[in-house]
């Protein structure tokens, strides 16, 4: 089963979005702020990043970086979250090192076509056809 790192300070969206993604199958683990996810990011060796811009102690952003910049987390991908939808935020999220990006209220049938695209032999690639890793 596929470990999702949720990266999220707001427990209202921790509790909501963990709830869902554990019914749809996943693992979750959670941080509530940018410093801690990225020592997570470490020690669980997840398959995604679902990661909250707006962090206290360390934002999305500099997590995004340093764990983009770190040899044995590099290569997992990183979904921004984020209520910033303005001209601009997107590409901001991608330059920081997110692989996709997801604006805040979360639309779960979206995010989760995202996360199927990112996570390597996903168990619902055979579902929608693809041969998976």
């Amino acid at each position: 089963m596929p470990k999702i790192l949720l990266i999220e300070d707001n427990e209202m969206n921790r509790d909501m979005l963990s709830r869902r993604l554990s019914r749809k199958g996943f693992e979750i683990a959670i941080a509530e702020d940018g410093e801690r996810g990225v020592e997570m990011a470490q020690s669980e060796s997840p398959s995604l990043i679902l990661m909250d811009i707006s962090l206290p102690v360390m934002d999305g952003y500099q997590a995004t970086r340093q764990i983009k910049a770190n040899p044995t987390t590099r290569s997992i991908p990183i979904v921004a979250l984020t209520a910033h939808a303005m001209s601009g935020d997107r590409e901001k999220c991608l330059e920081a090192g997110c692989d996709e990006y997801e604006t805040k209220p979360v639309d779960l049938p979206r995010l989760l076509e995202k996360i199927e695209k990112l996570i390597p032999g996903n168990q619902n690639d055979s579902a929608r056809g693809s041969a998976g890793s």
